[in-house]
């Protein structure tokens, strides 16, 4: 049965992937975006221009999405050194309540929320969703974990199918500029040293099109609950940035020690993603090198048309 899935934050650095990733199926996609810029609809895929604080333009969502299946809701404030405490994210669980209960009186089977690993105790190291303990030091991921909490309670009481989806470090083509790869990528390419902290942190670093492709999955399984995303291995900025520095032959331009680390970033964060993979079929299909190099291959084509 072809299913009728509404994407929020469809223009955003996850959003604009997934978006791509269903383009090929043969399912019924509406994609949200608060941008003014005209997006093409394609055979399978409507972009519908809204802003969710406004209750009324979630229903003007719903009058054209008539008896919706699936959402996969990603929009948020990221913008970043701004979100981890910014209220905006106090407004964001109001407008994603109202979206959720909208879809559901619309007929919606199936929610996907997105969190971040940012709502673990991240002090922890791995995190795994039935052991590690949550945290509400920011008001990013106490909003994140307190919409969580609503959507479940929320599922349960109007039985109705519900996932929430933990994102871990990813990277690749469209991503802030001011994040870790493109912040390195841009100074390399501009000829400027890339200064950067002492790079011995050990994360879970994803290529987004992989993370696309996980999201779908999840939103096309029975899955419920919080299911962690990330590659499940371990990796050192340092180790990163270097590669990218490797890929462009500019390695002395590379400064690590460059910026300050706050005494309190964990050493490690690491997802265990035993859940999703014993659940779904999906594992990642391109390796840090592949991702990479198309990743610095995609700035250049945005900076210097592909030169």
């Amino acid at each position: 049965m072809k299913k009728k899935i509404i994407v929020t934050g469809a223009n955003g650095f996850i959003g604009s992937h997934v978006v791509d990733e269903l383009g090929i199926t043969g399912d019924e996609v509406y994609a949200i975006t608060s941008k003014a810029d005209p997006k093409i609809n394609t055979s399978n895929v409507t972009w519908l221009k809204a802003n969710l604080h406004d209750d009324n333009q979630i229903d003007k969502i719903f009058s054209i999405v008539t008896s919706p299946t699936h959402l996969l809701h990603l929009a948020w404030d990221t913008t970043p050194r701004h979100y981890w405490n910014s209220p905006s994210n106090f407004k964001w669980v109001s407008a994603s309540l109202s979206l959720f209960d909208r879809f559901r009186i619309a007929g919606g089977k199936r929610i996907v929320g997105v969190g971040s690993c940012a709502e673990y105790d991240l002090s922890q190291g791995v995190c795994k969703e039935s052991d590690t303990p949550l945290n509400y030091n920011t008001i990013y991921g106490s909003s994140k974990n307190s919409l969580y909490q609503m959507l479940m309670t929320y599922s349960q009481h109007f039985e109705i199918s519900s996932a929430w989806a933990r994102m871990f470090y990813l990277y690749g083509p469209r991503e802030h500029r001011l994040r870790l790869v493109p912040s390195v990528i841009l100074s390399l390419l501009d000829g400027e040293k890339a200064k950067c902290s002492h790079g011995q942190q050990i994360r879970d670093y994803l290529y987004v099109k992989d993370a696309a492709r996980a999201l779908v999955k999840l939103l096309n399984s029975e899955m419920d609950g919080p299911v962690n995303i990330g590659s499940g291995k371990p990796i050192s900025l340092s180790e990163i940035i270097f590669k990218v520095a490797d890929i462009l032959d500019n390695r002395e331009l590379i400064q690590l020690g460059g910026i300050p680390t706050s005494a309190k970033e964990p050493a490690i964060v690491l997802a265990d993603i035993t859940r999703l993979r014993e659940n779904t079929d999906w594992s990642p299909s391109s390796n840090l090198e592949q991702g990479l190099y198309e990743t610095v291959q995609w700035w250049k084509s945005n900076l210097f048309g592909g030169k």
